[in-house]
C-alpha cells in the first residue's frame, strides 16, 4: 500500500489593476482575453464562462507530462466575484483540488481584486507555495494584459 497525504491550505492574493471592474470582469469573462494572459501561449485554453461552464487549460511539462487544469464555474456576479472549482492533473494523476473566490471591488478610477483559494494538494505532486507563486505570475499577466503592455 502506497502511503497517500494532503496538504490543505488557503491563500488571498489583493491586487489593485488601475482597469475599471468591467475591464477587469471582462478579461476574466471573454475566452479569448483570459486566454491571452492566463494560459501560456503553447497551451490550449478552452473557456465557457457560465455557472456550471468549464474552463481547461492544458501544458506540457518540461518532462512531457500534460498537466491539465479544469474549472466549473458556481457563481458569477458581473463585475462582482467569481466562484470556481479547480482540479490539477499530471497526465492522469490528481493532484490538486481546490474552491477559488474572485471579487472585485472599485478602487478609485481602478479595480481592487482579491482572490482567495482554499486548495487540498496531493501527495506531493503540487506544494501550496507553488501555486501561490504561480497565481501571483498569472495576476501579473493580467497587469500586463489591462495596461497592454
Amino acid at each position: 500500500m502506497t502511503d497517500h497525504t494532503v496538504t490543505h491550505a488557503t491563500f488571498t492574493i489583493e491586487r489593485a489593476y488601475t482597469a475599471p471592474p468591467d475591464r477587469v470582469f471582462a478579461a476574466w469573462s471573454d475566452p479569448e482575453a483570459k486566454g491571452s494572459w492566463f494560459a501560456g501561449p503553447e497551451n490550449a485554453h478552452e473557456l465557457d464562462f457560465l455557472v456550471g461552464g468549464r474552463e481547461i487549460n492544458r501544458g506540457t511539462a518540461p518532462d512531457g507530462t500534460v498537466m491539465t487544469f479544469a474549472s466549473v464555474y458556481h457563481d458569477i456576479v458581473p463585475e462582482g466575484r467569481i466562484v470556481y472549482s479547480s482540479t490539477m492533473h499530471g497526465g492522469e494523476v490528481l493532484w490538486t483540488a481546490s474552491l477559488t473566490t474572485v471579487e472585485f471591488a472599485p478602487d478609485g478610477a481602478g479595480t481592487r481584486l482579491t482572490l482567495t483559494e482554499q486548495g487540498s494538494f496531493l501527495d506531493g505532486y503540487e506544494k501550496p507555495e507553488w501555486r501561490e507563486q504561480g497565481t501571483g505570475d498569472w495576476l501579473g499577466a493580467l497587469d500586463a494584459y489591462l495596461s497592454g503592455t
